[in-house]
């Protein structure tokens, strides 16, 4: 927890950027009737009943300081599609950086291993020399502001029924623009001193 906290108390660095990557899944919904529209004094209504069209993972990654997200989907959430999201990130979002520092919960698919399942051995090294990992505690996945970013999108684009995969990336997409335009940043104010008051109970006691 602290080795968490403390790379977030890391000042703004371009060339190693604070990162935080966490995962969901949902599923696609559609409609069996067409909802009625609203109207004056009545709010729009949809038929209880709807029809499974399958699941779609997220991979979400943000940088907080920065302002920036992004969400890529994937039909599944294996540690190749989770390697792949790796070498996008690295290569595509962030070619000049020396070194991504990457906040991860601890799902098994999250290692540097996943890498080496993906790829060429010198294709997965190369990637992995370009992570810095940091790992939450088990059962402390919130200490990933990714998660805060994940309940965003749950609550303004994901809480109602998105017929199939293309309006789902659509929709998506257009959340993403919206916060990346107005940079979108995540003030996090719990630090170390505040775990050491506050989750007092899960550190051991030293007798003198």
């Amino acid at each position: 927890m602290e080795d968490v906290l403390d790379v977030y108390q890391r000042p703004y660095d371009p060339r190693r950027p604070v990162i935080c990557l966490d995962e969901t899944s949902r599923q696609v919904l559609a409609e069996t009737r067409a909802p009625l529209p609203v109207a004056p004094g009545r709010p729009a209504r949809h038929d209880p009943e709807y029809e499974r069209q399958g699941v779609v993972n997220c991979f979400l990654v943000c940088e907080p300081l920065r302002g920036w997200r992004h969400v890529a989907l994937s039909e599944r959430r294996t540690r190749i599609d989770w390697a792949h999201c790796i070498r996008d990130l690295v290569d595509e979002h962030y070619p000049h950086a020396e070194r991504l520092v990457l906040v991860l919960d601890q799902l098994n698919t999250h290692t540097p291993a996943s890498l080496y399942a993906a790829f060429p051995p010198a294709e997965a090294k190369r990637l992995t020399a370009k992570l810095e990992i940091h790992y939450t505690p088990k059962h402390g996945s919130w200490l990933n502001m990714a998660e805060i970013e994940l309940s965003i999108l749950a609550r303004q684009c994901l809480n109602r029924r998105l017929p199939d995969r293309l309006t789902m990336e659509r929709e998506v997409a257009a959340w993403v623009a919206t916060r990346n335009t107005v940079l979108t940043t995540v003030d996090w104010r719990f630090t170390t001193d505040d775990a050491r008051i506050k989750l007092k109970r899960l550190y051991p006691v030293i007798h003198a």
